[in-house]
């Protein structure tokens, strides 16, 4: 960025000490007032630690709230894949036959039979519910990333809004600085001579324009660091320093890069690919339901004691009839199939949408590197070059203190609407990031592992 040169400065003060003399004794009561407004800042709390981008990025991963729900979500699919493709529980029986009515507490005279029972699924039926489980792992690890993605993205716009407050508040200072002296040395020579009114009143809009946007830099800094500080896993009133740059304005990647990349590396098109084939895995599921469970029975019975065979055991086997109920398990089938068709059509959705993104995020990427690069390349020295000439012109006479005075403002703006523009190039760049899944240092590892 850049700042005003000593020499403007001290031509700025020559030409506020020039002012002729005031016509109202009002005048000066005012400008005091406007000094009151324009005291330094109580200095920010250095106490802390500065942060850079890296370490705000690996505490946030680390202590994110909103991380850590689907980390534990992810646990949970995890825990259910081996009661997916477990058996279900053994069953055991106790079977009393021919008890007397007249005698109902004679077991004796019975036939007790006692017995356990297994339900075997039908071939394959359990894998598949172990795949379905496991798919369901998938998607939640996916859907964890997704989480990561956007609080990594909204990190580094909260960091970048921080870095922009900081570099703001920076540029404000050193120009309130050139305001209170010139406002000091105005003070001093209303008690000798005259001002035209309109000087006086140009020169005290200008200056409280310098308070209005302190106000409004304390206010963004302020928003940034409750902002970070809630993505840290940290109270949004915890002091925090940052430090860092901003990125460098290198030319943009082509959009065919850009899918590529996020064809690869978006969470919620690899969550899409995911909950796909599980639905292929369900449908595959529902068409085993036409193959029969079959539940196995052994048992020990104990009859009479006068029957000649008092001790005995059975052994059973029965099975569900499926094809009795096929309207049931073909509409079971034709749910799961109209279900792999929805996922279908929802990936095919989503990798056009993940399009869409990229190609808007690329466009506000562009536009603001141009943004950037037009504050850099031209605004910002044509407004110094005129600045210099103001000076120039006012110390020879050829010009009024409001003309210089409108210059000095100008490169003001300038400076401000720089460090704005690479900021905002910056947000750009991480929503181009949120778009194609990935840090874009990444195109390279794609390019290699994407055939042509």
């Amino acid at each position: 960025m850049k700042f005003l040169s000593p020499v403007f400065c001290i031509f700025l003060l020559i030409a506020s000490a020039c002012v002729s003399r005031a016509q109202t004794p009002g005048n000066g009561d005012s400008l005091g007032a406007l000094a009151a407004l324009l005291q330094d800042q109580p200095p920010p709390d250095t106490s802390e630690p500065a942060l850079t981008l890296d370490d705000v990025e690996r505490i946030a991963l680390a202590r994110n709230p909103e991380i850590e729900v689907a980390a534990r979500r992810v646990v949970i699919a995890e825990a259910h894949i081996p009661a997916a493709g477990a058996l279900d529980d053994p069953t055991a029986m106790y079977r009393g036959w021919g008890v007397p009515l007249h005698q109902p507490w004679n077991y004796n005279d019975a036939q007790n039979m006692f017995s356990v029972s297994q339900t075997l699924p039908g071939p394959g039926k359990r894998a598949l519910r172990t795949d379905v489980a496991e798919s369901d792992v998938a998607e939640s690890k996916a859907e964890l990333e997704q989480v990561r993605l956007e609080v990594q993205v909204r990190v580094q716009k909260a960091f970048d809004d921080m870095l922009l407050a900081n570099d703001e508040i920076q540029i404000h200072a050193q120009h309130v600085a050139i305001a209170r002296q010139a406002i000091e040395a105005a003070r001093i020579k209303y008690t000798v001579g005259a001002v035209p009114q309109q000087d006086v009143l140009k020169a005290q809009i200008a200056l409280t324009q310098l308070g209005e946007h302190m106000i409004r830099f304390d206010r963004d800094a302020n928003l940034a660091r409750a902002r970070l500080n809630t993505l840290l896993g940290r109270d949004p009133n915890a002091p925090l320093n940052v430090r860092g740059a901003y990125a460098v304005l290198t030319p943009l990647p082509d959009e065919q890069a850009l899918e590529e990349l996020a064809l690869h590396s978006r969470p919620d098109l690899v969550e899409a690919r995911v909950a796909a084939e599980r639905s292929r895995k369900e449908q595959a599921l529902a068409k085993k339901a036409y193959i029969p469970d079959v539940t196995v029975t052994g048992g020990y019975m104990l009859t009479q004691p006068t029957s000649k065979m008092r001790n005995n055991y059975m052994v059973e086997a029965s099975m569900n009839l499926p094809w009795l109920n096929h309207r049931k398990h073909n509409a079971e089938i034709a749910e799961a199939a109209a279900k792999t068709t929805e996922q279908d059509a929802e990936l095919a959705e989503l990798r056009n949408a993940a399009f869409g993104q990229v190609e808007e995020a690329l466009v506000q990427a562009r536009a603001a590197r141009r943004f950037a690069l037009l504050y850099h390349d031209h605004l910002q020295p044509q407004a110094e070059a005129t600045l210099q000439s103001s000076v120039i012109a006012y110390e020879n006479g050829k010009t009024n203190f409001l003309d210089l005075l409108d210059s000095q403002m100008t490169v003001i703006d300038i400076d401000l609407a720089w460090v704005q523009a690479v900021a905002d190039f910056d947000t750009r760049l991480a929503d181009l990031e949120l778009a194609t899944g990935a840090p874009l240092d990444q195109l390279q590892s794609v390019k290699s592992e994407v055939k042509p």
